[in-house]
Protein backbone atom coordinates (compact mmCIF):
# COMPACT_ATOMS: atom_id res chain seq x y z
CA UNK A 1 0.00 0.00 0.00
CA UNK A 2 1.30 3.39 -1.35
CA UNK A 3 2.20 5.77 1.82
CA UNK A 4 -0.29 8.49 2.35
CA UNK A 5 1.07 11.52 2.55
CA UNK A 6 -1.14 15.14 2.50
CA UNK A 7 0.06 18.79 2.73
CA UNK A 8 -2.03 21.38 4.75
CA UNK A 9 -1.64 24.96 6.17
CA UNK A 10 -3.10 24.71 9.81
CA UNK A 11 -3.68 28.08 11.61
CA UNK A 12 -1.61 29.37 14.26
CA UNK A 13 -1.66 31.65 16.66
CA UNK A 14 0.63 34.25 13.98
CA UNK A 15 -1.01 33.09 11.02
CA UNK A 16 -1.01 29.85 8.69
CA UNK A 17 1.85 26.99 9.35
CA UNK A 18 2.93 24.91 6.60
CA UNK A 19 2.50 21.18 7.91
CA UNK A 20 2.53 17.64 6.42
CA UNK A 21 0.23 14.26 7.67
CA UNK A 22 1.61 11.09 7.20
CA UNK A 23 -0.39 7.85 7.92
CA UNK A 24 0.81 3.96 8.09
CA UNK A 25 1.14 2.40 5.36
CA UNK A 26 0.06 -0.76 6.49
CA UNK A 27 -3.72 0.42 7.07
CA UNK A 28 -5.92 2.87 9.38
CA UNK A 29 -3.85 4.53 11.97
CA UNK A 30 -4.26 3.16 15.33
CA UNK A 31 -2.69 6.45 16.99
CA UNK A 32 -1.37 9.79 16.48
CA UNK A 33 1.33 11.61 17.06
CA UNK A 34 2.66 15.40 16.77
CA UNK A 35 6.65 15.76 15.84
CA UNK A 36 8.75 19.33 16.36
CA UNK A 37 11.56 19.67 14.03
CA UNK A 38 14.26 21.58 15.95
CA UNK A 39 16.06 25.54 16.58
CA UNK A 40 14.49 27.55 13.90
CA UNK A 41 17.33 29.75 13.47
CA UNK A 42 19.85 26.72 12.98
CA UNK A 43 18.13 25.54 9.97
CA UNK A 44 15.47 23.50 11.64
CA UNK A 45 12.36 22.51 9.69
CA UNK A 46 10.12 19.46 9.40
CA UNK A 47 12.35 17.53 6.66
CA UNK A 48 15.79 17.57 9.26
CA UNK A 49 16.84 14.12 8.77
CA UNK A 50 16.39 12.97 12.03
CA UNK A 51 12.70 14.27 11.84
CA UNK A 52 11.73 11.98 9.13
CA UNK A 53 13.45 9.25 10.82
CA UNK A 54 11.54 9.79 14.12
CA UNK A 55 7.92 10.42 11.95
CA UNK A 56 8.63 6.84 10.36
CA UNK A 57 9.79 5.23 12.58
CA UNK A 58 6.26 6.44 14.82
CA UNK A 59 4.10 5.57 11.46
CA UNK A 60 6.17 1.70 11.34
CA UNK A 61 4.34 1.45 14.78
CA UNK A 62 0.94 2.60 13.42
CA UNK A 63 0.34 6.25 14.23
CA UNK A 64 -0.75 9.22 11.73
CA UNK A 65 1.86 11.69 12.37
CA UNK A 66 2.05 15.63 11.58
CA UNK A 67 4.93 17.04 11.39
CA UNK A 68 4.62 21.14 10.47
CA UNK A 69 7.24 23.90 10.30
CA UNK A 70 6.83 26.79 13.52
CA UNK A 71 6.15 30.30 12.04
CA UNK A 72 8.68 31.83 9.75
CA UNK A 73 10.17 28.86 8.71
CA UNK A 74 9.57 28.10 4.83
CA UNK A 75 5.82 29.16 3.95
CA UNK A 76 5.08 29.20 8.00
CA UNK A 77 4.17 32.77 8.42
CA UNK A 78 5.32 35.08 11.22
CA UNK A 79 8.61 35.23 12.95
CA UNK A 80 10.74 33.65 15.66
CA UNK A 81 9.47 34.10 19.04
CA UNK A 82 12.21 32.70 21.14
CA UNK A 83 10.61 29.45 21.83
CA UNK A 84 7.19 30.94 23.60
CA UNK A 85 5.65 31.39 20.13
CA UNK A 86 6.71 28.47 19.38
CA UNK A 87 5.15 26.56 22.09
CA UNK A 88 2.02 28.28 20.88
CA UNK A 89 2.14 27.11 17.59
CA UNK A 90 3.30 23.19 18.81
CA UNK A 91 -0.22 23.67 20.67
CA UNK A 92 -2.19 24.60 17.62
CA UNK A 93 -0.93 21.85 15.59
CA UNK A 94 -1.86 19.36 18.42
CA UNK A 95 -5.57 20.66 18.85
CA UNK A 96 -5.63 20.27 14.75
CA UNK A 97 -4.45 16.75 15.15
CA UNK A 98 -6.53 16.04 17.74
CA UNK A 99 -9.75 17.07 16.08
CA UNK A 100 -8.84 14.86 13.63
CA UNK A 101 -8.53 12.09 15.01
CA UNK A 102 -10.11 12.17 18.14
CA UNK A 103 -10.55 8.73 19.08
CA UNK A 104 -7.00 7.60 18.92
CA UNK A 105 -4.14 7.88 21.52
CA UNK A 106 -1.86 10.27 21.08
CA UNK A 107 1.93 11.01 21.00
CA UNK A 108 4.59 13.68 21.52
CA UNK A 109 7.89 13.18 19.89
CA UNK A 110 10.43 16.38 19.13
CA UNK A 111 14.37 16.66 18.45
CA UNK A 112 16.32 19.31 20.04
CA UNK A 113 14.92 22.22 20.40
CA UNK A 114 11.84 20.50 19.51
CA UNK A 115 12.16 18.25 22.28
CA UNK A 116 12.36 20.79 25.03
CA UNK A 117 8.65 22.00 22.43
CA UNK A 118 6.92 18.81 23.10
CA UNK A 119 8.14 18.15 27.11
CA UNK A 120 6.60 21.45 27.80
CA UNK A 121 3.40 20.99 25.93
CA UNK A 122 2.77 17.30 27.07
CA UNK A 123 3.86 18.07 30.88
CA UNK A 124 2.68 21.88 31.17
CA UNK A 125 -1.03 20.57 29.72
CA UNK A 126 -1.11 18.16 32.21
CA UNK A 127 -0.65 20.61 34.82
CA UNK A 128 -3.27 22.98 33.67
CA UNK A 129 -5.77 20.67 33.61
CA UNK A 130 -5.24 19.27 37.18
CA UNK A 131 -5.54 23.44 37.86
CA UNK A 132 -8.83 23.23 36.56
CA UNK A 133 -9.77 20.24 37.54
CA UNK A 134 -10.47 18.63 33.52
CA UNK A 135 -10.06 14.99 33.29
CA UNK A 136 -6.70 14.51 31.36
CA UNK A 137 -6.70 13.53 28.15
CA UNK A 138 -2.97 13.17 28.48
CA UNK A 139 -0.02 11.84 25.72
CA UNK A 140 0.73 8.27 25.98
CA UNK A 141 4.35 9.13 25.67
CA UNK A 142 6.35 12.07 24.96
CA UNK A 143 9.75 10.99 22.78
CA UNK A 144 12.31 13.48 23.58
CA UNK A 145 15.17 13.09 20.57
CA UNK A 146 18.81 15.34 21.02
CA UNK A 147 17.41 16.63 24.39
CA UNK A 148 19.94 19.83 24.85
CA UNK A 149 20.87 19.49 28.39
CA UNK A 150 23.09 22.94 27.91
CA UNK A 151 19.94 24.23 28.56
CA UNK A 152 19.63 24.22 32.11
CA UNK A 153 15.66 25.38 32.40
CA UNK A 154 14.31 22.12 33.29
CA UNK A 155 10.32 23.59 34.49
CA UNK A 156 7.56 21.43 33.80
CA UNK A 157 9.76 18.45 34.02
CA UNK A 158 10.18 17.80 37.80
CA UNK A 159 6.44 17.18 38.30
CA UNK A 160 5.60 15.38 35.22
CA UNK A 161 4.35 11.74 35.15
CA UNK A 162 3.23 10.93 31.54
CA UNK A 163 5.66 8.70 30.30
CA UNK A 164 9.04 10.46 28.71
CA UNK A 165 11.05 8.70 26.52
CA UNK A 166 14.63 10.07 26.17
CA UNK A 167 17.12 8.67 23.21
CA UNK A 168 20.20 10.24 22.89
CA UNK A 169 23.57 10.02 20.95
CA UNK A 170 26.37 8.74 22.55
CA UNK A 171 28.50 11.42 21.19
CA UNK A 172 26.00 14.39 21.13
CA UNK A 173 28.06 18.37 21.78
CA UNK A 174 25.22 19.69 22.36
CA UNK A 175 23.63 17.23 25.87
CA UNK A 176 26.60 15.22 26.76
CA UNK A 177 25.06 11.68 27.91
CA UNK A 178 26.63 12.01 31.87
CA UNK A 179 24.81 15.37 31.95
CA UNK A 180 21.05 13.78 30.27
CA UNK A 181 21.73 10.59 32.75
CA UNK A 182 22.14 12.66 36.14
CA UNK A 183 19.18 15.02 34.44
CA UNK A 184 16.89 11.80 33.51
CA UNK A 185 17.94 10.09 36.89
CA UNK A 186 15.94 12.95 39.06
CA UNK A 187 12.96 12.90 37.31
CA UNK A 188 9.90 10.79 38.27
CA UNK A 189 8.86 7.94 36.96
CA UNK A 190 7.79 6.47 34.10
CA UNK A 191 10.81 7.30 32.35
CA UNK A 192 13.42 5.64 30.04
CA UNK A 193 16.73 6.55 28.55
CA UNK A 194 17.86 4.70 25.27
CA UNK A 195 21.56 5.52 24.32
CA UNK A 196 22.59 5.24 20.59
CA UNK A 197 25.86 5.11 19.24
CA UNK A 198 26.12 7.63 16.35
CA UNK A 199 28.66 10.37 15.37
CA UNK A 200 27.47 13.57 17.31
CA UNK A 201 24.02 15.51 18.15
CA UNK A 202 22.13 14.81 14.49
CA UNK A 203 22.99 10.77 14.73
CA UNK A 204 25.36 10.47 11.77
CA UNK A 205 25.91 7.33 10.41
CA UNK A 206 23.37 5.95 13.07
CA UNK A 207 19.82 7.37 11.60
CA UNK A 208 18.57 3.62 10.25
CA UNK A 209 19.37 2.78 14.63
CA UNK A 210 17.54 5.47 15.26
CA UNK A 211 14.60 4.97 13.63
CA UNK A 212 14.97 1.28 14.84
CA UNK A 213 14.86 2.58 18.45
CA UNK A 214 11.40 4.56 17.52
CA UNK A 215 10.05 1.89 16.18
CA UNK A 216 10.78 -0.34 18.82
CA UNK A 217 8.71 1.84 21.83
CA UNK A 218 5.51 0.12 20.38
Amino acid sequence: MPRKIESLFLSGPAGRLEALIEEPEDGAPRAAALVCHPHPLHGGTMHNKVVYRIARGLRRTGHAVLRFNYRGVNLSEGSYAKGEGELEDARAALEYLRSRYPALPYALAGFSFGSRIVLRLGCGEQDTLRLIDKPIDQPSRIVAVGFPTEYRDRSGLEGCTIPRVFIQSTNDQYGAVQDLRATVDALPEPKQLILVEAQDHFFAGALERLEEAIAGLA
